[in-house]
């Protein structure tokens, strides 16, 4: 069906249901930044790809909320004769709900499914139409009317994490929450978010591509646990595991039947209002006690235990073989033949699965070549493949999901001649890389203190970029996950001793090249004074940064210091487990400058 008729099916349906307005969120039910196809409805609307996106319809206009990771992206992909794109956080543009008011008449009705919205979300929008009297209601599920041809849910085995790789089995996890859940008087911890399940039941899965998950609810007891899934997804074993461990398994479709047969009389329920989607809050009953707050887990899984810092530490080993394997090979192919984007992301996933424990990449590639690299999250595919030749700039942003831990890594490689400019950038770049790897930072800072460490370097030139500098990342979880982040935008969060959370600072020139340098740090422990405990970055990644586009002159001694310790270091790390000729580009590729 093509998207015009998309969207006059979804105006049919409004006009039977007496709404002047829908909403669509790119979310699924448990609120995740990658679903499942079987959720992408907005996708499915507009054509629009990135993972990121809220669709509005009315009557006679349809706008497409996204942030500058895909503005590029959805220019390309969004026919402009139907959708206005709304750039979120460039000047003047207006935030949905501030659209909607502006465009509907007091009386009107807004709808969405809010399995697709999180508590907070609805909040927001309520707080803003209440005020004009716009009525939002949330239970239009127009996505199981109109989408009949979607994918079917996963319907793939689960399978046990082991503590060797975990650190803590989940009898021991679950004693950590419950007591906390004693300590706060709450008798029914609700969670939805598939990573933090996942995390604490030490099960891991595939229903979502690149993330080891699997779609459930679990319902955490002071005396049991409740875990609503697929049934087909649990073998016998595993379900004698679970058993043995007081979780008790039910359908994964009777999860809001259950939560409204709860019983308000002595029990409050715990939730997650960023997390949990409001079709939860709207099952409870209406007399549930409830506590609100962020996520047990999401503090608990951020902070690695020392098992999983050694995991992620072996990880790093194994990703940096892939990488150099795969630089040497991008390297030599050049020099008598001219590749393609696609070729060097099948390439990248070739090297990176001969590692043991490797099973799968931790999102798709971006092979972003001269002007693609400005698009953020550029999506190759066979229309947008493109030739790449011996001059220019690559951007190769990938990572790779291994039993140990997550990788993520951004390097940008100069394959020739590049723009006299390329090179400016580029040193701005790698200065606020280091710089920001660099830093002592006093216990308590959040990611809104350091992210203009980063920026800095870029600022002096005129130059910025409209990412955030940093986000964390999971073991053998999801490539993104909180609560800690390195952004202009404060979310109140410290980054804590034990968080992994990524270093990555770059610059686009639209129709040019996009340039990112992207290492993983872990926060540790550095000193202690009469001022306070000081925390710093230890770098995990080990691969080596091309140097070909740096100005030297304008880098100061410490910074050529960093430079050299850290290629030793890749050097040192890498070595002993290359061939002869690996080896030896590896120490061309890490020789000290001066």
């Amino acid at each position: 069906m093509e998207i015009h008729h998309k969207i006059f099916s979804v105006r049919d349906i409004m006009a039977s249901e007496g709404l002047e307005a829908y909403i669509v969120s790119s979310n699924d039910q448990h609120l995740s930044e990658y679903v499942a196809a079987h959720w992408k409805f907005r996708e499915y609307l507009s054509g629009f790809t990135g993972s990121v996106g809220t669709l509005v319809i009315l009557d006679d206009e349809v706008g497409l909320w996204t942030d500058s990771r895909y503005f590029l992206q959805a220019e390309k992909e969004l026919d402009d004769s139907i959708f206005t794109l709304f750039k979120m956080g460039e000047p003047d543009v207006p935030s949905i709900e501030d659209w909607i008011v502006l465009k509907l008449e007091p009386g009107s009705k807004v709808g969405l499914d809010g399995r697709t919205f999180s508590i907070d979300e609805i909040r927001k929008f309520n707080s803003k139409f209440k005020k004009q009297d716009i009525r939002l209601e949330t239970k239009h599920f127009f996505m199981d009317e109109i989408w009949t041809t979607k994918p079917i849910m996963p319907e793939k085995d689960i399978f046990d994490y082991p503590i060797e790789f975990a650190g803590l089995s989940r009898t021991e996890k679950m004693e950590i929450i419950r007591d906390k859940m004693h300590h706060q008087g709450i008798t029914h911890y609700i969670i939805g978010a598939l990573d933090e399940i996942a995390w604490v039941l030490n099960m891991r899965g595939s229903d979502v591509p690149y993330n080891p998950v699997f779609h459930s609810f679990l319902i955490i007891g002071l005396d049991g646990v409740n875990l609503f899934i697929d049934p087909h997804k649990i073998t016998s074993t595993t379900s004698k595991k679970l058993t043995k461990d007081d979780i008790k398994v039910s359908l994964y479709e009777d999860f809001y039947k259950h939560l409204s047969e709860l019983s308000p009389y002595d029990n409050c329920v715990y939730i997650d209002p960023t997390r949990i989607n409001a079709a939860v809050l709207s099952s409870l009953p209406n007399n549930m006690p409830r506590s609100e707050g962020m996520s047990f887990i999401t503090s608990l899984k951020a902070i690695k235990n020392n098992t999983e810092i050694k995991g992620i530490e072996n990880a790093m080993i194994k990703d940096g073989i892939a990488m150099v394997e795969f630089l040497y090979w991008l390297e030599n192919t050049l020099k008598t033949s001219n590749t393609t984007e696609l070729e060097v992301a099948q390439k990248l996933k070739y090297f990176r699965s001969k590692q043991p424990g490797f099973q799968s990449e931790s999102f798709n590639t971006i092979a972003a070549y001269n002007a693609n690299g400005a698009v953020v999250h550029y999506n190759v595919n066979e229309e947008s493949n493109t030739i790449i030749t011996p001059n220019g700039l690559l951007l190769i942003d990938s990572g790779g999901q291994y039993m140990e831990g997550t990788t993520d890594i951004t390097r940008t490689i100069a394959l020739g001649d590049i723009p006299q400019k390329a090179f400016i950038d580029y040193t701005m770049v790698l200065k606020g890389h280091i710089a920001l790897d660099s830093i002592s930072f006093p216990k308590g800072t959040r990611g809104v203190h350091i992210d203009s460490m980063a920026r800095q370097h870029l600022w002096k030139h005129g130059l910025n970029y409209g990412h955030g500098t940093g986000h964390g990342v999971g073991c053998f979880l999801n490539v993104h996950e909180g609560p800690q982040s390195i952004r202009p935008v404060d979310n109140g969060i410290p980054i804590e001793v034990g968080m992994i959370t990524s270093n990555e600072p770059g610059l686009y020139r639209t129709n040019e090249y996009g340039i990112r340098i992207e290492n993983i740090n872990i926060c540790e422990k550095h000193i202690e004074t009469i001022f306070g405990e000081f925390f710093r970055f230890r770098t995990l990644t080990i691969c080596p940064i091309d140097l070909t586009p740096v100005k030297t002159e304008l880098l100061n001694q410490e910074e050529i210091d960093w430079i050299n310790n850290y290629h030793s270091n890749v050097y040192s790390k890498l070595a002993p487990s290359l061939n002869d000729e690996h080896k030896k580009w590896l120490k061309e590729k890490t020789k000290p400058i001066k």
